[in-house]
């Protein structure tokens, strides 16, 4: 399974929100996933928030959804709270290699 996840977080609490995200990384890989890549865009017209995308993998649904539900996260939920302003999750496949052979 993987997702793509677009989050819109508070300029100001970015530290508040990467503190979470360390957090975040042990839940995920205590559930078989992984974040395989994060990217930060940060635009002119922007000024407050930033976007942080992340691609993460996960076995199958059922490791996702033991994800959402993981008890030691949720003591840091108050940090994701304060930092993040808005979260669109996708679910996919991989697709197709566009790699040069």
């Amino acid at each position: 399974m993987t997702l793509v996840v677009i989050l819109t977080v508070r300029r100001e609490a970015i530290e508040k929100f990467r503190t979470f995200e360390r957090h975040a990384a042990r839940a995920v890989e205590r559930h078989g996933g992984r974040i395989e890549r994060t990217v930060v865009v940060a635009a002119d017209d922007m000024p407050d928030v930033i976007k942080e995308i992340h691609v993460v993998t996960f076995p199958n649904e059922q490791a996702f959804a033991a994800y959402q539900t993981d008890e030691q996260l949720a003591q840091f939920a108050h940090l994701r709270d304060q930092s993040v302003v808005h979260t669109e999750l996708l679910a996919g496949e991989d697709g197709p290699s566009y790699a040069a052979s």
